[in-house]
């Protein structure tokens, strides 16, 4: 499913316009980005919680000359499930 299918399954289940849903999936989707770029968890419940994590430096590989690298530290965004999306998946 990509943004516009959402925006469209968004539109059906509130019974608002599709622009309302892609104005609301804009908001939604700023909204966590902004947290996270503060390093606030934003978690829903039942669904899931984002969440900033730092990866720590590691040794790579470089796959075109084989040769090791040294990847520095950084940050990542990571999603873990709630409860009620996993047992959905089920």
């Amino acid at each position: 499913m990509n943004k516009t299918e959402l925006v469209k399954k968004i539109a059906e289940n509130a019974a608002i316009s599709q622009v309302e849903a892609k104005k609301a999936l804009d908001a939604t989707i700023e909204a966590i980005k902004d947290a996270l770029a503060k390093e606030d968890k934003v978690a829903l419940v039942g669904f899931g919680t984002f969440s900033v994590v730092t990866r720590e430096a590691h040794e790579g590989i470089n796959p075109a000359t084989k040769q090791k690298i040294q990847i520095p530290a950084k940050k990542v965004a990571k999603f873990k499930a709630g409860a009620e999306l996993v047992d959905a998946l089920k």
